[in-house]
């Protein structure tokens, strides 16, 4: 063999592996889709079941009074949130609506899960105002 095939013969054995023989872009490309497929079935099914709460459900089926739910919130969380719930001991809920779905907000007054929220069960009629109400913020 001459100095100028072996030459040709390593270039070819150096050069990127085909898809063929190993590990190419597009087998990476395919399993980070794989991943990002998987995360949103798995978003989209979470908030199905928490939509499918029947608490939920009878809540959001309900149309809500801003008035009454100031007064829900003023009894029951300005203590931790502030008369403006502008925040205190509790994070301010000014915008709360562009931050939260209505579901997370349901689920975050009756879950209690940030302490030192406590948890709070309303009726559905009470939880649909205090929502209109937040709604304002």
């Amino acid at each position: 063999m001459t100095q100028e095939t072996l030459n040709d013969q390593r270039m070819e054995t150096s050069a990127a592996p085909s898809a063929e023989s190993g590990w190419g872009w597009g087998r990476w490309v395919a399993i980070a889709l794989g991943f990002i497929v998987a995360i949103a079935v798995g978003f989209i099914a979470y908030h199905q079941v928490q939509v499918s709460d029947p608490y939920i459900q009878s809540v959001l089926a309900l149309e809500g009074d801003v008035d009454r739910g100031q007064d829900i919130f003023r009894l029951n969380c300005a203590t931790c949130h502030g008369l403006e719930a502008s925040g205190e001991v509790g994070p301010s809920l000014q915008g709360v609506s562009e931050r939260k779905s209505r579901v997370q907000l349901i689920q975050q007054v009756v879950s209690g899960g940030t302490p030192p929220m406590p948890q709070f069960q309303p009726n559905a009629r009470d939880m649909a105002d205090l929502l209109e109400f937040l709604e304002t913020l």
